[in-house]
């Protein structure tokens, strides 16, 4: 299986979606995994696949402050995506075993990756999958998810779907994950307490600080080199075409 890395503008949530599904199809289609690195161009609460979110979110509030919404094809719980690196993975895979065993290589680069940069952190232990539900993605670690000193540094999630695997999530640069409960009708919850990159540094890395030291990991993991990704127009064909489904509200709001 060869590996191709692929760095994308900030993009609305939407596209940012659509290009991880895409990259899902072209997985099955060619047999080629792609490390996708990219931004968001405004604050976004994306929503779990399957999480409950009609009329838990005040609209009103979020338009004033600028917040975006979007559901992802992935599993989990609420998000909010602003001052982050998130990063996809995307690769063929054949059944449940081999997607476990994808997430554990998954969260091995990210963690040689983190190293290189300069932050100690490790996957928790003890702890179980957490259902979808209103509270925060980053509220509580998830079994294997990445941690410094027990608080969550990475947001990680999976959809495995017609022979292929999509493993997106976010590394925190700064905790803003308190808009989310500002966001909700039922303000009762309290903000996560986070791991962040700023906090570990010291300082805040760029998109391309953090970008080569993954690299660089992945490259080991693999023990082969990393081609940049050149879109082709099958490719972006699958992009327009599902930007349409993650700007619609009866997918977004349809539970």
């Amino acid at each position: 299986m060869r590996w191709h890395s692929y760095l994308t503008p900030a993009a609305p949530g939407s596209r940012n979606m659509a290009v991880d599904e895409a990259l899902m199809l072209r997985a099955a289609r060619t047999g080629d995994a792609v490390f996708r690195v990219y931004g968001w161009s405004a604050p976004t609460l994306s929503l779990g696949r399957n999480q409950r979110a009609r009329e838990c979110y005040d609209h009103a509030l979020a338009r004033e402050l600028g917040v975006q919404f979007v559901r992802r094809p992935t599993g989990g719980r609420a998000l909010l995506h602003d001052r982050e690196v998130t990063y996809s993975a995307t690769l063929p895979i054949e059944n449940a075993a081999h997607a476990r065993a994808a997430y554990d290589f998954i969260n091995d680069v990210l963690l040689d990756g983190l190293s290189r940069l300069g932050v100690g952190a490790s996957k928790a232990t003890g702890t179980r999958s957490v259902p979808p539900g209103l509270r925060p993605c980053f509220d509580l670690p998830a079994e294997h998810e990445i941690v410094v000193s027990g608080r969550k540094l990475v947001g990680s999630a999976q959809w495995r779907h017609d022979g292929a695997l999509l493993q997106h999530g976010s590394i925190l640069l700064h905790n803003d994950q308190g808009l989310i409960a500002r966001l909700m009708k039922d303000q009762t919850m309290a903000e996560p307490l986070t791991a962040t990159l700023a906090d570990e540094l010291g300082r805040e890395p760029s998109l391309h600080d953090v970008v080569q030291p993954l690299v660089q990991s992945l490259r080991r993991a693999t023990g082969a080199a990393i081609p940049d990704l050149e879109p082709d127009d099958e490719l972006n064909r699958d992009v327009d075409r599902l930007c349409d489904t993650y700007r619609g509200d009866s997918w977004t709001w349809r539970r």
